[in-house]
């Protein structure tokens, strides 16, 4: 049976927030109702907003994120609506009273109750999760932790955060507090990361890369020699994670050092993980699967050296499964499994 081009009325829509430092997004997405749409298969984006994040104010932005939500409603066929919407936002969050708490990516959204003024300007179920917590709903659903029922997923991009499926169950603590592995401190310093010198957030994020970066840009510098991709990019405190990359895929010898120094210590807090939970995967987005030739390699070093040898054999490391997609995915998986549970009660 082909899938329909457009959904019909016993598909199942859904609506889909991911709330990012950088940016946001709205996706429509929908699971089909016919056999080739297994339940492992991810529901298909039918329309997407993007919108930035930085410098405005939380009112406006989550206006602006209505407003794209109501165009994506319009956009499907007359009696069709979506049966609930998913949340995906960084955390500290209450996902019991839909309270965003000023996630430090977020500056601003203080006390933020996001699921109630969804609900009210929507007229419709939503729930909120962290982004981690959604990230390994999404893998585990429909990427690289299929099959598996225990798993760890590591965000990896703007902040660095861990969710975990334990016993095929999405574990979020008692208060939403679990994974927050990114505010370890790995070492006694290095790079700011959840307002923590030397966190593992601090090394294996975006802006921990950026800073790691300056760092040994600074250190050449005071050497008297010159570092190409930092010229380029205008001096060191316009380097970015990308930059880094990119140059890295150039060859350039100190981008590839800086992502093996951040991959150690990914190394370190991988090994804790599968010292202390002993999953069957650990999943990586973000970063890592874009810059795993430079990063892997010391981190499985550091990983097989740090960990116990029976759980080290039992896991598996892989980047995420799900690419570009993950956030809009993620949003929506929040949405079709709190419906599932709710359905199940």
């Amino acid at each position: 049976m082909k899938i329909p081009a457009e959904p019909g009325p016993e598909d199942a829509c859904y609506l889909g927030f991911d709330i990012g430092g950088t940016k946001c997004a709205v996706v429509l997405g929908c699971r089909m109702a016919c056999k080739k749409a297994g339940e492992q298969d991810p529901p298909r984006v039918l329309g997407r907003y993007e919108l930035s994040t930085q410098g405005v104010p939380a009112s406006e932005l989550i206006q602006q994120l209505i407003s794209a939500a109501r165009k994506l409603i319009a956009s499907l066929p007359a009696g069709l609506r979506p049966r609930g919407a998913g949340v995906s936002c960084g955390s500290p969050l209450d996902s019991h009273r839909g309270l965003i708490l000023s996630p430090p990516n977020l500056p601003g959204w203080d006390r933020v109750p996001i699921v109630m003024m969804l609900k009210q300007a929507l007229n419709m179920p939503v729930w909120l999760l962290n982004d981690a917590d959604a990230g390994a709903l999404a893998e585990w659903k429909f990427g690289a932790g299929q099959g598996c029922s225990s798993m760890v997923f590591l965000t990896f991009g703007t902040g660095f955060g861990a969710g975990l499926i334990l016993n095929s169950r999405l574990y979020s603590g008692i208060d939403d507090g679990a994974g927050e592995i990114g505010h370890i401190r790995i070492s006694p310093t290095g790079p700011v990361g959840y307002g923590k010198a030397g966190s593992l957030e601090g090394f294996c994020s975006g802006g921990g890369i950026a800073q790691l970066a300056r760092m040994r840009v600074l250190e050449k510098t005071q050497m008297g020699q010159t570092v190409s991709f930092c010229e380029a990019a205008g001096g060191p405190e316009y380097l970015t994670a990308r930059i880094v990359g990119d140059a890295a895929v150039q060859g350039d010898p100190l981008a590839k050092a800086i992502l093996a120094e951040s991959g150690t210590y990914l190394g370190r807090g991988l090994a804790i993980l599968v010292d202390l939970l002993n999953p069957e995967r650990i999943i990586i987005g973000s970063i890592f699967a874009r810059c795993q030739p430079w990063i892997w390699p010391s981190a499985a070093a550091v990983l097989q050296a740090e960990s116990l040898e029976r759980t080290f054999r039992r896991c598996r490391v892989y980047p995420a499964g799900l690419g570009e997609q993950i956030g809009d995915l993620a949003a929506l998986a929040i949405a079709m499994e709190k419906e599932k549970e709710c359905q199940a009660i």
